[in-house]
């Protein structure tokens, strides 16, 4: 049986001049050599449904997996372009993260993440983004 630990996780997110931040509870794990946390995302989907996100963080790569009303996938790794995928009640389609940075400082399954990245949808740059993820032991 996994142990999973609670989390809070903080997530920065910025694209251009637009900032925000979540502040969540969630859990996290060391299972091999990644750290696992997963959480239900704050904001309800498009009906009003939950998604529940995991993200798989290794030593040069960085998955975020989405479950529930919406379900989507995306990788990232410095300096590859990765290909993904979105779906909601409403749309689908391929995405692609072209990964300009990624820098994870880790302490067991607690730590900070960081990475920058060019998201593209039918190949076409749609935005730039700079996310940092601080995944903090709740006490």
């Amino acid at each position: 049986m996994p142990n999973w630990k609670p989390a809070i996780i903080v997530i920065n997110s910025r694209q251009g001049d637009e900032v925000s931040e979540q502040r969540i509870k969630g859990e996290s794990l060391i299972k091999g050599s990644a750290v696992y946390i997963r959480y239900t995302e704050p904001e309800p989907g498009p009906t009003g449904g939950t998604t529940r996100a995991t993200v798989k963080i290794s030593k040069d790569a960085l998955k975020i997996m989405r479950h529930g009303e919406v379900e989507s996938e995306q990788t990232f790794q410095q300096g590859r372009l990765l290909p993904g995928f979105y779906r909601s009640p409403y749309t689908r389609f391929n995405l692609s993260t072209d990964t300009k940075r990624l820098d994870s400082r880790l302490d067991g399954c607690y730590g900070v993440v960081t990475w920058e990245y060019d998201l593209l949808v039918h190949e076409e740059v749609t935005g730039h983004f700079i996310i940092s993820l601080h995944i903090q032991e709740e006490v």
